[in-house]
This record gives C-alpha cells, sequence and structure tokens, in this order.
C-alpha cells in the first residue's frame, strides 16, 4: 500500500472527525461507569465481538475487505497485527478497571503522559533528536510521577500502564502495512476468538451478564459502537489534518475524562495530585509550543523550497 501524503492544511472534515473522535473518547467513562458492577473481562470481550461487524461493514463499503484476507495469509503480518491486538486490549482492559474502581483520575494522567512518552520512544527506539522544550516536558512529566509516588508510596500503575500500552500500540501500529480501517479490523478479527470463547466459558458457569436481556444486555451490545466508531472517526480524519493539530486536539480526551473524575466520580483531586497535574499541564503547554514551532519552520521551509525553485 502506499502511503498517505502528510497534510499540510487542516481539512474542515477532518477536524470534525478529529474532534469527533477525542469528544467520543472523553465521554466514555460516563458509559464504563454504568457497567462498572460487570467484569471489566466481560466488557472487553463485548468491545471486541460487536466492534467487529461495525469494522467489518466500513471496510465493505470502501471496497476494501479483500486487503484483510490477504493479510491473513502473510504469517509475518499477523504476527504484527496480534501483537497490536494485544496492546491495544491490555489497554482496553487497564482503562475499564480504572474507571469502574474509582481511578478515572489516573486514567487521565495516563493519557496526558501519552504524548510525551511517544516523544521519548522516537528518541530512544528510533534516535529522533530531542528539542531543548521536548526534553523540558518529558522532564516535568518524569518529575510528576516520582511526586505522585513518593505520595502514595508506590507507581500509579493504572496511568503507567495505560502510557505504556498506548504508547507501544501506536509505535507498533506504524509498522503495520495495512490502512487504519484494515487494521482495526484484522485486531478485532484476531481477538474475536478469544473473546468467543471466555464468553461462552461464562455463560457455562452461569455468571454471563448479557444473556439476562435487560439494560445490561443493550449497554454490552453498545460496547461495539462506542469502540468502533471514535477510532474510524480518528482513523479517517487524522488523514486530512496535520500532526501539530491532532497534537493539541489530543488533550481533549484525557482533560474530560478528568473533568469527569472530579465532578461527576467525586474522585479527590488534592495533596500530591494538586502539583503533579499542574506539572504535566505545563509540560504539555511545552510540548505544544515546540509542535507548532516545528509546524512553522516547515511550512517557511517549503516557501524557501518553493520560492528557489521560481527562480
Amino acid at each position: 500500500m502506499s502511503a498517505t501524503p502528510i497534510p499540510q492544511t487542516d481539512s474542515p472534515k477532518g477536524l470534525v472527525f478529529a474532534i469527533a473522535a477525542y469528544g467520543l473518547w472523553g465521554f466514555l467513562p460516563i458509559y464504563m461507569k454504568a457497567l462498572a458492577h460487570i467484569p471489566a473481562a466481560e466488557i472487553i470481550a463485548h468491545r471486541v465481538i460487536w466492534s467487529l461487524p461495525i469494522a467489518a461493514a466500513v471496510l465493505l463499503w470502501q471496497g476494501r475487505a479483500a486487503e484483510v484476507g490477504q493479510a491473513l495469509r502473510q504469517p509475518r503480518l499477523v504476527a504484527m497485527a496480534a501483537l497490536t491486538a494485544l496492546l491495544i486490549s491490555v489497554n482496553w482492559l487497564i482503562y475499564v478497571w480504572a474507571i469502574a474502581h474509582d481511578q478515572a483520575m489516573d486514567a487521565a494522567l495516563g493519557y496526558y503522559i501519552n504524548p510525551l512518552f511517544s516523544v521519548f520512544l522516537g528518541a530512544t527506539l528510533l534516535g529522533e533528536r530531542l528539542t531543548r522544550g521536548q526534553f523540558a516536558a518529558i522532564a516535568l512529566a518524569a518529575a510528576a510521577v516520582i511526586i505522585l509516588t513518593m505520595q502514595a508510596g508506590s507507581l500509579p500503575l493504572v496511568a503507567i500502564g495505560l502510557t505504556l500500552s498506548w504508547g507501544f500500540y501506536a509505535y507498533c501500529k506504524k509498522s503495520l502495512p495495512l490502512g487504519p480501517n484494515q487494521g482495526f479490523t484484522l485486531e478485532v478479527l484476531l481477538l474475536a476468538p478469544f473473546a468467543v470463547v471466555y464468553l461462552i466459558w461464562q455463560g457455562a458457569q452461569g455468571q454471563s451478564h448479557f444473556t439476562g436481556g435487560g439494560w445490561e444486555m443493550w449497554l454490552l451490545l453498545g460496547c461495539g459502537p462506542i469502540t468502533a466508531i471514535p477510532l474510524l472517526f480518528y482513523a479517517n480524519g487524522a488523514k486530512l489534518i496535520r500532526l501539530s493539530t491532532i497534537g493539541i486536539l489530543q488533550y481533549i480526551a484525557p482533560t474530560m475524562i478528568f473533568l469527569c473524575a472530579v465532578l461527576l466520580f467525586g474522585e479527590p483531586f488534592e495533596g500530591a495530585r494538586l502539583i503533579a497535574f499542574p506539572m504535566i499541564w505545563a509540560a504539555l503547554a511545552i510540548y505544544s509550543v515546540t509542535l507548532l514551532r516545528q509546524a512553522g519552520q516547515r511550512r517557511r521551509d517549503r516557501r524557501e523550497l518553493a520560492a528557489r525553485r521560481m527562480q
């Protein structure tokens, strides 16, 4: 497949898609809180099973379903997709568990740290050079985690787990030679057999929350749309807007998760959190400035190159 060119301007359609995706992710804690009495593994199984027909329908509509079939005949590609499927399922599991156990604020922290961790991965694994601003942002975020660890006496495992699982998922996803919709479909297709076996076993134990019908069944069915639709919105929006714009918009979701934690779920915002979260926000502000400066420099370089070509 040919690489998708990086957009140089922000398409209004792309902005709508991206903002819708991050907005839906921001409201997701409210939906997950309604399922807090159900085991996280059962919720993940339903997220996998009911998102598969939606993803498949999108590929059929686009006329690209055959690409998933071709991918299944390539063992190396299947192995790569299995790794990304494992990482995203771990991320979902930690997130669902965190919301159910009143740790939504730590979930927000994890997603706030994630872009900085991605920059760190680029420097350590890909040899990318850090700017002074990026280095300062990463150092601030690390200091914030240290403060939270000292106050709690242990690492903020939810935040660290979400950061690591999503960061490595995004890193590995870049190496997957499939379009975003095809890649997501392949991932849930690989996870589906495990999800089906788990739900059959759970039903045999008389512990299924789905077979009882009622509102629980409908909420579990809804796990498909609330999983697939934001991911598909994001996948299509990201192709139409600049990387720097994505870098800024990605703060929408953790900010909404943070507000849900404080205003709706009544989680305490005190002690070390009063110090650590402002440090994270300052780090993200520094990171955003570096993104905008880099984007501005690229625009100037393109203008200078175009001017030289016209001479």
